[in-house]
């Protein structure tokens, strides 16, 4: 019988330079949405696809992260006293019962390979999901949710996929397709970030992964590649050199690239324009604001 997937690595230990000065205090990660951190859409993405235990990857100077899933027995106590129960309700949505998250330092920025692979000991013989918070997936069922009901058929290691236009397959590992079934396709090999026109497709992988243990063992093999650093893409490789099942997922819903400056601005109108509460206000804001050509001066 396959094994669940029930153990989740969040690779935190970025500095977000991209958004400077804002990080230079606080952690990208702990960045809101809206009115949710970026980290708390990916803790209930993965609560929902069945995630019980929670690695963050983290860094120096990341404390304020571990104290966003630390309860604060004053501020419940203050919404309790005031009679605001669903303020109530939303604050224990953050919260992380003891045992259930772990925290490991990555010493040295040696890339999303050395990351994943600093939580090898937490991990043991298990499958295993890795999400990069920065990637914010807008879907119906939760892109995560999506893989582990497909993995449950496949098995092997699985990546969430997307087509990303030519100038762009620079940026991300891209799969190389044996065949396709539905939104599952088998890889029969994958490149880390080609130059525009080697590409073996558009088909790029995003920041959901669903890995076999025996990846972490590649990782150990793995020397530095794209831009200096050990990648999670070239241990993912091995897997299909060695004759192991590796496959695509190509998910439903609307990925936002939180890491750039315009994805984040463009997932805050998105997730604005949805919410019940402010979804009709901000509407009718953004469309005052196209009709006058209104800039921040």
């Amino acid at each position: 019988m396959r094994k669940k997937v029930t153990k989740a690595v969040f690779p935190v230990a970025g500095l977000g330079t991209r958004f400077l000065p804002a990080t230079k205090s606080v952690p990208k990660e702990i960045m809101t949405l809206v009115d949710r951190p970026l980290i708390q859409y990916a803790i209930d993405e993965a609560r929902a696809a069945g995630i019980e235990d929670f690695i963050f990857i983290t860094a120096r100077g990341k404390t304020a992260l571990a104290d966003y899933f630390d309860r604060s027995s004053e501020l419940e106590s203050a919404l309790k006293a005031s009679g605001k129960d669903h303020l109530l309700e939303v604050l224990k949505t953050t919260n992380m019962e003891s045992g259930t998250i772990a925290y490991m330092r990555q010493h040295k920025a040696l890339g999303l390979g050395h990351a994943v692979w600093c939580a090898r000991r937490l991990i043991g013989n298990e499958p295993f999901a890795v999400m990069l918070p920065d990637d914010i997936i807008a879907s119906e069922k939760p892109c995560l949710q999506q893989m582990v009901e497909a993995y449950e058929e496949t098995g092997g290691s699985m990546i969430a996929a997307m087509e990303v236009p030519d100038d762009k397959v620079s940026s991300y590992g891209i799969l190389d397709v044996e065949s396709e079934n539905g939104p599952v396709v088998k890889a029969k090999g994958m490149v880390e970030k080609p130059a525009k026109g080697t590409q073996p497709s558009n088909l790029a992988a995003i920041g959901r992964y669903i890995l076999t243990p025996k990846v972490l063992k590649n990782l150990d093999k793995v020397k530095k590649g794209a831009g200096g650093e050990i990648q999670l893409t070239d241990a993912i490789a091995m897997e299909i050199e060695k004759g192991r099942d590796v496959f695509g997922y190509k998910f439903e819903g609307r990925r936002y690239d939180c890491g750039s400056k315009a994805g984040y601005l463009q997932a805050t109108v998105a997730f604005a324009l949805q919410n019940e509460e402010l979804g009709g206000e901000f509407r009718e804001y953004l469309q005052s604001v196209v009709a006058n050509d209104w800039v921040a001066q």
